[in-house]
C-alpha cells in the first residue's frame, strides 16, 4: 500500500493532533484529509508553516489547561445533595447514573460542558450515604465530587375511603347497564 506524509492542521480522532507530521495511505490523505482542510502535504512551504501550526497549538492546549483546572477547582469545592426513593426495607428503587450526576452538576454550575463520560462511575449509585465521584475533566485533571445520597422513603397512594384493603372495584361495561332497565 502506497503511504505518504502529512502534516495535520486540526486534531483528527486516532490519527494525531494539530501540527503533528503523520503517515497514512495515500487515498486516505488524497480523498478525505487534504479536500476537507484537516491536513497539508508536506512540502518545504508547508514544513515551514508546521512552526505556527505548533504555536496555536500550545496556546489552545494552555486554555484548555486552565479552564480544565477552573472547573476542577469548582466541582472540588461543589458537594451534592441527592435522594433516593427506598422501601420499608430499605431497598432502592432506582439509581442515580452519570447521566443525573452531570444533569445536577450542569444545574449547580453554569456553563458547564462536560461529555457524560467524563463522570466515572463503575455502577450506578444504589446505596445511600456519603459518596465520592472521579470526573475527568481533561486528560490531566481530574475532579472529586462529593455526593451525599439520603434515602427517601416512598410515599404510599392512600385508599379510597370507600374502599377496604384487598378489594377491588370493577366497572360495568355501557351494554351491561342498559339490560338493567
Amino acid at each position: 500500500m502506497a503511504t505518504s506524509e502529512v502534516i495535520l492542521t486540526e486534531s483528527v480522532p486516532s490519527l494525531g493532533a494539530e501540527a503533528d507530521i503523520v503517515k497514512v495511505r495515500s487515498g486516505y490523505a488524497r480523498n478525505f484529509l487534504i479536500p476537507g482542510g484537516k491536513a497539508l502535504e508536506v512540502t518545504p512551504a508547508s514544513l515551514r508553516k508546521i512552526n505556527h501550526l505548533k504555536a496555536k497549538r500550545a496556546e489552545r492546549e494552555a486554555r484548555e489547561l486552565n479552564e480544565a483546572e477552573s472547573i476542577a477547582t469548582k466541582i472540588n469545592k461543589l458537594r451534592l445533595n441527592l435522594k433516593l426513593e427506598t422501601g420499608e426495607t430499605g431497598k432502592a428503587f432506582g439509581s442515580i447514573t452519570a447521566a443525573d450526576l452531570l444533569d445536577r452538576l450542569n444545574r449547580e454550575i453554569k456553563d458547564l460542558v462536560l461529555p457524560r463520560h467524563a463522570i466515572v462511575l463503575d455502577r450506578p449509585l444504589k446505596e445511600s450515604g456519603e459518596h465520592q465521584i472521579t470526573v475527568k475533566i481533561h486528560s490531566e485533571v481530574t475532579a472529586t465530587l462529593r455526593i451525599e445520597i439520603a434515602a427517601a422513603p416512598k410515599v404510599e397512594q392512600p385508599l379510597d375511603e370507600e374502599e377496604e384493603p384487598g378489594t377491588r372495584r370493577t366497572r360495568r361495561k355501557s351494554s351491561d347497564q342498559g339490560s338493567e332497565a
